[in-house]
């Protein structure tokens, strides 16, 4: 049974098959949900930062809520991840990141939090700043290797895609050829070192939307070949296959946030070939927002999307799109999607 987590505009969604329907319940309602992450060791454990209310974990795959965060003092939770090579008591290190842009590490489930205040200490942190509020930024998106203990990549929205080594105990700074901006950063236990970014640098600069590192972070490059749009949102791998991945795009941000000027589409990429718009089953780009993805690991060659016009299911690895049998509630945008099978 998969169940899919949905940070909506002002609620979570909690999605789960039921009687060949997909019942949807609403915690967390009149919050902002921004993200969301599961403990890969206990995939019960859930994640859940908002924008206005900080930072929730659920212990029950999402049937109750609790708030945690003693040791935050911002209420704008934009990430979190838990590591599965990083381990206390048997459950996963979590990181969560804030606006301002702060990073906080937690060893016990989210009870507690202490500050990686190195973060704040980078060269380029004076330089951070998010283009609808450029007098701040915020830590976007959080990373932690599958494979590799203690190594943790986390993006600054916008200005920076940084990297530890020793699970924030201290940072380097961006590398000279790396993303500004990236919004997603994925990668894949089946392809060691390898980062997919989704990136907005394609947006002032045409064929740099996608960057990816196959050195765990020191270089990168930007396979963009076929992608007609170029400010990138979202990025998933196939569990099966590293080489195999979709993408949500939009022309610029307006196109991808703006329901007034909506139009965006997704792409996929298998092996190396060029990037492809897919659109069998999918809502047409006029009014689609850019689309969250996500996969998990216990479903080979299926994806999941989901924006303002709904959720959507592929089956064959990106190719062509469906719409489960969802009693859809309105939740405005999308902003974060999680697909966990129990």
């Amino acid at each position: 049974m998969t169940v899919l987590y949905i940070a909506g505009e002002a609620a979570l969604a909690v999605v789960t098959p039921s009687n060949g329907e997909w019942k949807l319940d609403l915690p967390l309602i009149d919050s902002q949900p921004q993200c969301l992450a599961v403990d890969p060791v206990h995939e019960e454990q859930i994640y859940c930062g908002t924008f206005d209310q900080g930072l929730w974990h659920s212990a029950d795959a999402g049937a109750t809520w609790k708030h945690v965060g003693d040791g935050i003092p911002h209420n704008a939770a934009t990430s979190v991840a838990v590591s599965q090579t990083e381990q206390m008591a048997g459950y996963g290190v979590v990181y969560a990141g804030t606006e301002p842009s702060a990073i906080f590490r937690s060893e016990d489930r989210g009870k507690s939090w202490v500050e990686l205040a190195e973060v704040r200490r980078l060269p380029s942190a004076p330089t951070w700043s998010f283009p609808p509020r450029p007098w701040t930024s915020h830590i976007r998106w959080i990373t932690p290797d599958p494979l590799v203990s203690g190594r943790i990549f986390a993006a600054a929205e916008a200005g920076a895609l940084i990297r530890s080594l020793n699970g924030g105990r201290t940072w380097e700074d961006r590398k000279p050829t790396g993303p500004f901006d990236t919004h997603t950063l994925v990668m894949h236990p089946l392809a060691p070192d390898r980062l997919y970014s989704a990136a907005g640098d394609g947006f002032r600069r045409p064929g740099n939307g996608f960057v990816q590192s196959d050195d765990g972070g020191e270089t990168w490059h930007r396979p963009d070949a076929g992608l007609d749009y170029n400010y990138l949102w979202s990025v998933a791998a196939d569990p099966a296959d590293p080489d195999t991945l979709v993408t949500s795009a939009a022309p610029g941000p307006q196109q991808a946030h703006n329901p007034k000027s909506a139009d965006s589409a997704i792409y996929r990429r298998s092996g190396g070939d060029p990037w492809r718009k897919v659109s069998e089953g999918l809502p047409g780009s006029r009014g689609m927002l850019a689309s969250v993805l996500a996969s998990n690991k216990a479903e080979p060659n299926v994806f999941y999307a989901a924006n303002n016009k709904g959720v959507f299911r592929s089956g064959d690895g990106g190719s062509t799109w469906m719409e489960p049998p969802i009693r859809w509630t309105h939740l405005g945008r999308a902003n974060a999607l999680l697909a966990v099978q129990y």
